[in-house]
């Protein structure tokens, strides 16, 4: 790859993953509600989560795609089910103090198979195999999944400090809840643009 096809590679992961979409609010909500030391398993699965997600689709699944595209409606549906259920979490979560006992962040587990069902992830991991992984052969795909680490990690820590910064604003029960309550709406949101491509 020329040293310009890689400086595109990273300017398209970097804007990728930086703007809002569903990771970023989850994360950012995550850092308001539970402070960024709490919220770092849930950075690192998306951070590698969706590198890995690149690296298989790479490989091999968006092959699936092509061969049976009811598979995609399908995935479709259960990812808008999945997210408004999420949505409907986030709405509704506690101020820290008054959190439930069994009250925590997504782990590192749940955010990395969350991406899975993330309508971004998916146009985001289809796309940069598409432009920056034409031939699919494993050093290019390694290559996109690669640059995707990078720069989740830039993401993730980003979305999650300012996140905490917040939390010391949303200390008043009544913002803390139209907080919850805007970044549901901002994660249903975000998958309308997928959804209506």
């Amino acid at each position: 790859m020329t040293q310009d096809l890689l400086l595109a590679l990273a300017t398209f992961a970097f804007v990728t993953v930086i703007s809002p979409g569903p990771n970023n609010l989850m994360l950012l909500a995550s850092g308001a509600n539970f402070g960024f030391g709490r919220s770092v398993p849930h950075m690192l699965g998306v951070a590698l989560g969706f590198p890995a997600m690149v690296l298989l689709v790479g490989l091999g699944a968006m092959r699936v795609f092509e061969a049976f595209p009811m598979v995609r409606g399908a995935l479709t549906v259960l990812s808008v089910l999945y997210m408004l259920w999420l949505a409907w979490k986030i709405a509704h979560a506690a101020a820290p103090g008054e959190a439930k006992a069994g009250a925590r962040p997504m782990s590192f587990l749940q955010a990395a198979a969350f991406q899975w069902v993330n309508p971004k992830a998916w146009s985001m991991a289809l796309g940069a195999i598409t432009l920056y992984a034409v031939s699919r052969d494993l050093p290019a795909v390694l290559l996109v999944a690669g640059t995707y680490v990078a720069m989740g990690a830039i993401s993730t820590t980003t979305w999650t400090v300012l996140g905490g910064s917040l939390r010391r604003v949303l200390t008043n029960p009544a913002r803390l809840r139209l907080f919850n309550w805007s970044m549901a709406a901002l994660l249903i949101a975000s998958m309308l643009p997928v959804l209506l491509a």
